[in-house]
């Protein structure tokens, strides 16, 4: 039985939380805050990042790796990717796109956006520079058809359900716009779209009752 650590409030923990459930991949839940300094995270997950996943074989940590560790293992469950290796790769490219070119820049902004911090003039210039042109660059690349890759549900949809609202709410709330809509990126028909899903429904029911918890 597998075992996903993290917390509800975390998108990468619900990216494969998702996955888990598209799959059918039965798993057990188990809270651990992040940067948490205990040995027995920290021997998981060495930078104390959240998820991670604990297997018969050993943990396994970044949830990406873990998404692709499922699809691996669990080859008779519903696949997230498809068969042609090209096709396969394509998937995997907007996963990185999501991840690493739109939320990881835009996360710059998550302090003042979400949790009442601040963030310097500076923070905000630079990506405010620099997310319009990756938005851009995703924009070549996405499909909405009506899928991110296309017309089957995969890893990406996964990817971009849980992480693009974020992109879009932190710049609203910085900048007074949705950088992703001023770019032309229609993210709110796809979260429409695979928020019907009942598993995705789920985990959205489960992240809700997981915030007073955090209040």
């Amino acid at each position: 039985m597998i075992t996903l650590c993290g917390i509800p409030l975390s998108n990468y923990y619900n990216k494969v939380k998702l996955t888990l459930l598209e799959k059918g991949i039965p798993f057990v839940e188990e809270r651990v805050e992040t940067h948490c300094s205990e040995e027995a995270v920290l021997s998981c997950s060495p930078l104390a990042k959240v998820p991670f996943i604990k297997t018969a074989q050993g943990p396994l940590c970044e949830s990406q790796v873990i998404c692709e560790y499922l699809e691996a293992a669990y080859p008779d469950t519903p696949r997230l990717l498809p068969a042609d290796a090209f096709a396969a790769a394509k998937v995997r490219e907007l996963c990185t796109f999501v991840e690493l070119h739109l939320e990881l820049v835009a996360r710059e902004l998550y302090p003042q956006a979400f949790f009442g911090g601040e963030v310097s003039e500076g923070t905000k210039k630079r990506v405010a520079r620099l997310l319009p042109q990756n938005i851009q660059a995703f924009k070549r690349l996405v499909r909405f058809e009506p899928y991110l890759a296309g017309e089957q549900f995969t890893l990406a949809d996964c990817a971009g359900w849980v992480s693009l609202p974020l992109v879009a709410m932190s710049t609203q709330a910085i900048y007074g716009e949705d950088l992703l809509l001023a770019g032309g990126v229609d993210w709110k028909t796809h979260a429409k779209l695979i928020a019907a899903r009942p598993h995705a429904q789920r985990v959205s029911a489960d992240r809700k009752a997981d915030l007073p918890l955090r209040s």
